[in-house]
């Protein structure tokens, strides 16, 4: 019995020995779970990347609620975790966000985020901001807009979008939007057409051309890339878009109507016929005149569509979105020429005859 009672007690024991290891292996799992758990946390509640200059747009659509809201500054990268966010945001009681569009960087604080999302603003504050207009080319968006407003040259900004180990950097960051097509045998630039007109704020003291470059490439992005389904129906790309969008951008004058000068040229290009449109002449010339004269309609140049049937070779300036818009959803008509007159007004002709007794009566000699 006694050696029975000793068995006994070793067995309780080893018994207690292995609860206790088993308890102690479970509060190191969760003692590890539970750091785990806190770092991912706190990391969370800090800006994605403190030192981020870049900056990114988020649209948020009107009806939007805080669970797609944080959904999409997750999926675009201006917070680590939606669901963290959203946890944030309710502890604090916030509340009545405001659609529209942001430029977030990944530098701004949650609170930072949420200001701007109830104010209907960016709660950070330029430091400057830089305007590209509707319809300038590459190079005098170099000259009048990058040399007047940063420390860099025209030669300097023009140099770097032809940088080859640069554009294949952006060609591996941007995939879809920038195709082999930038780079064609009579293409000038490979990035003409594709730095969206915008507003952009800049809110480093002295910011790279890179920054500068992406940012509207970003836009571009964001604006070429919301019609991809109906690109892909009409087995057309995001630079035949963009060229024929600047051929509308460059024919427009300021009561011009872009979807009826789009009719003109599809209805010639349907037609197999020139599209004959001025600005890709003065594109291809290099030079700005405000006047063509018949030789230099003769003049010999692969984006001029005077001598070659079909688009240019890609884009001639860069567009805004009414000229994507239009080159997409072009009005149905049975136009095949018009004309602006001296107060911008255009007017469609159907025929050649119609069309010259346009000239004649809002043009003249």
């Amino acid at each position: 019995m006694f050696e029975r009672m000793t068995e006994k007690k070793k067995e309780v024991r080893v018994v207690r020995r292995i609860v206790l290891i088993v308890a102690l292996i479970l509060l190191i799992i969760i003692g590890i779970a539970g750091f785990q758990t806190y770092s991912y946390v706190t990391s969370a509640l800090d800006p994605v990347d403190p030192d981020s200059e870049e900056v990114i747009t988020v649209e948020v659509p009107i009806g939007s609620n805080l669970d797609s809201i944080a959904a999409l500054l997750e999926e675009n990268g201006v917070i680590e975790d939606a669901r963290i966010y959203k946890y944030y945001v309710k502890f604090n009681n916030e509340s009545e966000f405001q659609a529209g569009t942001y430029d977030l960087l990944p530098s701004m604080t949650l609170d930072e985020i949420t200001e701007s999302l109830k104010t209907g603003k960016v709660y950070r504050e330029p430091l400057f901001t830089i305007n590209i207009p509707e319809g300038l080319t590459v190079e005098e968006i170099a000259e009048n807009v990058i040399a007047e407003k940063t420390s860099f040259t025209a030669e300097e900004f023009l140099g770097k979008i032809q940088d080859p180990a640069y554009l294949e950097e952006l060609m591996i960051k941007y995939p879809e939007l920038l195709t082999d097509e930038i780079l064609g045998e009579n293409i000038r630039y490979a990035l003409e057409g594709y730095l969206f007109p915008a507003t952009y704020p800049i809110y480093e003291e002295d910011p790279s051309l890179s920054l500068l470059i992406e940012q509207m490439l970003d836009t571009t992005q964001a604006n070429v890339m919301q019609y991809q389904t109906v690109l892909e129906e009409q087995n057309q790309s995001p630079h035949w878009l963009l060229t024929f969008a600047s051929l509308l951008e460059e024919e427009a004058t300021a009561q011009s109507d872009r979807q009826t000068i789009a009719s003109v040229f599809y209805n010639r290009l349907n037609d197999d016929m020139p599209l004959q449109t001025d600005p890709t002449v003065i594109y291809a010339m290099g030079e700005h005149k405000d006047r063509l004269f018949n030789t230099d309609y003769e003049f010999e140049h692969p984006y001029s569509t005077y001598q070659n049937k079909g688009l240019p070779p890609g884009p001639i300036a860069n567009a805004g979105g009414s000229s994507l818009e239009a080159a997409l959803d072009p009005a149905e008509t049975e136009y095949f020429y018009f004309l602006a007159d001296s107060t911008g007004e255009n007017h469609f002709a159907k025929t050649y005859e119609e069309h010259l007794a346009n000239r004649d009566e809002f043009i003249g000699n």
